[in-house]
C-alpha cells in the first residue's frame, strides 16, 4: 500500500470539497478516473486500520495472559 499516493487522492478530495463547500456550490463531480482512485484509497487505509486493530488486540490478550505481582508495605500517610 503506497501511503503517500492515498493521501494525496484523500487531501484531493479535501480540498476539492473544501473549494465547494466556500463557492457554496450543491454538488461536487468525479470522473470515474477519480471516483476509482478515491474509492481504492479508501479501501486501502479501511484495510489497513483493520490490520492496525487487529494487531492492538493481539497484543492486548497477550498481556492479559500475564500475571501481575502487587505487593503492599502498608505504607502511612504524610502530612504537607
Amino acid at each position: 500500500m503506497s501511503n503517500d499516493a492515498n493521501s494525496y487522492i484523500l487531501q484531493q478530495f479535501i480540498e476539492m470539497v473544501k473549494i465547494a463547500d466556500l463557492s457554496q456550490k450543491k454538488e461536487i463531480k468525479l470522473d470515474i478516473k477519480n471516483a476509482k482512485n478515491l474509492a481504492f484509497s479508501l479501501s486501502e487505509v479501511l484495510a489497513k486500520l483493520y490490520q492496525d486493530q487487529n494487531l492492538v488486540l493481539e497484543k492486548l490478550l497477550e498481556n492479559n495472559n500475564q500475571t501481575l505481582e502487587v505487593r503492599m508495605d502498608g505504607g502511612g500517610f504524610s502530612k504537607s
